[in-house]
């Protein structure tokens, strides 16, 4: 194997020893420059793996060469050295084109791991963009620029704001951006940042160490430690509070952590991806977000557009999510008749891909024949939007309600049962034992027990795998 080759500018030569001394010891050959002009002179000369240039120079600075091997060597990574604190350099140095950057005084092993994902990129040439199983469908301009900015992305450690409407695809969006990384392999780690409690945030996010407060019986550790060399995604980072975002931002900018109630700070090597269906620069003006904390996240920004953007692609999506969906269940996947893709095309869609998933997940259980039609796939009036400010969630299934009332009622509640979470949970638990019941009832014959409950063997099927039962 060939040995790696990189290239170091600083005007300090204390500086310049350390980095070579440091990247020697890793096995690779440096070449140093004490100015831009020697920089650019060794650029033209020699092929590079890695660059590390500090920001100030004699003849110029950092991000202008940052720009200059953007543009004319495309290939090669570039690191920023940055001040102590000097957070906005940082961010203009990324927004030009670097891949990562690392602040003085130089934490070792931080370089170290920089260097390693830097020279751990794969050419632009031979990345695989469809990664992941299902991945962006469509060949509107669009689409295939939003594939080609996931492709340039993820060959940066820039921090990255993914923005779009609920159900769009933004985690699909932010895994694929992992996944063509050079740390494919390290762990990819989604967070609901509005599913945690307020009071539990700051232990789940640093962890913890044991005895730090009532109930810590263990040291536990937080999910930037469990991100570590891979990626944290910050799904509706919006709903984060504010003294949440306050440990965040520094998190981000020293790249380091610190548990509750430990006394050192932890350097963690993770890139930040993070999205919100609402408007992020909206709730800054509000002063429900912090605008330091959403210039930080928002270095680049990605936008994923709606599927109503997307009406000309609705037939090739609604015909991969079904044939994943009969997969799915092991069976054929079933066809859609001409007028229900019509329906389909014209109907407005609050709730984007995911939405369109599950209407065709629900069609798919209720379908009689082999062929989904317009009936079947229950959709609602085009006046009935979702207000914008709404999370869409996953539409359900119609389950134990279509079945006849006195088959799985006995009585009206005008509550649910104390020992009931929710009201989902307790029509599964109803439809779990009629279903039960009507096996048992015909010795786990599924074709008579489908007749018996008057709905399809598919859709008894679709049940049965949705409750556990198969």
């Amino acid at each position: 194997m060939d040995q790696k080759r990189a290239l170091i500018i600083d005007d300090e030569p204390d500086i310049r020893e350390l980095l070579e001394i440091t990247l020697g010891r890793m096995n690779i050959h440096t070449l140093p420059a004490a100015d831009v002009k020697s920089a650019k002179a060794l650029l033209d000369e020699n092929e590079f793996d890695f660059c590390l240039t500090d920001m100030k120079l004699p003849d110029g600075n950092g991000i202008d060469l940052v720009q200059h091997i953007s543009d004319n060597f495309p290939h090669l990574p570039v690191a920023m050295i940055t001040a102590h604190g000097n957070m906005e350099s940082a961010v203009n140095a990324l927004k030009a084109g670097a891949f990562d950057f690392v602040s003085k005084p130089i934490h070792l092993e931080l370089l170290r791991n920089l260097v390693d994902t830097a020279l751990n990129l794969k050419p632009l040439d031979t990345v695989k963009q469809e990664s992941t199983e299902l991945s962006l469908l469509g060949d509107t301009a669009e689409m295939q620029l939003l594939r080609k900015q996931i492709t340039k992305l993820a060959r940066s450690q820039a921090p990255i704001y993914i923005c779009g409407e609920s159900g769009s695809g933004k985690e699909l969006v932010a895994r694929m951006i992992h996944e063509q990384g050079p740390h494919a392999d390290a762990p990819f780690i989604p967070v609901n940042c509005g599913a945690i409690p307020s009071e539990l945030m700051e232990s789940e996010f640093f962890g913890h160490k044991k005895g730090s407060f009532t109930g810590a019986a263990a040291d536990k550790e937080g999910l930037f430690q469990a991100a570590s060399g891979g990626t944290l995604f910050l799904d509706e980072v919006a709903d984060l509070p504010l003294p949440m975002q306050v440990k965040l931002l520094r998190g981000i900018q020293e790249k380091a952590i610190r548990p509750i109630g430990s006394q050192q700070e932890l350097p963690v090597d993770v890139r930040i991806l993070s999205a919100t269906h609402k408007d992020l620069a909206a709730e800054v003006e509000k002063d429900n977000f912090r605008q330091d904390l959403y210039y930080r996240i928002n270095v680049i920004e990605l936008r994923v557009p709606s599927l109503r953007e997307r009406i000309d692609e609705i037939p090739v999506l609604a015909n991969a999510l079904l044939t994943r969906i009969a997969k799915d269940y092991n069976t054929e996947a079933l066809a859609i008749s001409d007028d229900a893709m019509e329906a389909l095309k014209k109907y407005h869609f609050p709730g984007n891909v995911r939405e369109l998933e599950n209407i065709l997940e629900r069609a798919f259980s209720l379908c009689e024949d082999d062929i989904i039609k317009t009936e079947d796939l229950s959709l609602s009036p085009a006046e009935d939007t979702i207000p914008e400010e709404a999370d869409v969630e996953d539409p359900q299934t119609t389950s134990a309600t279509e079945l006849p009332e006195d088959e799985y009622v006995e009585g009206t509640h005008s509550s649910l049962p104390e020992n009931v979470d929710s009201l989902e949970s307790y029509l599964e638990g109803i439809e779990k034992n009629v279903i039960v019941g009507t096996l048992e009832a015909t010795r786990w014959n599924k074709t008579a027990a489908a007749k018996k409950l008057g709905i399809t063997f598919r859709a008894l099927r679709y049940r049965l795998k949705k409750l556990g039962l198969e």
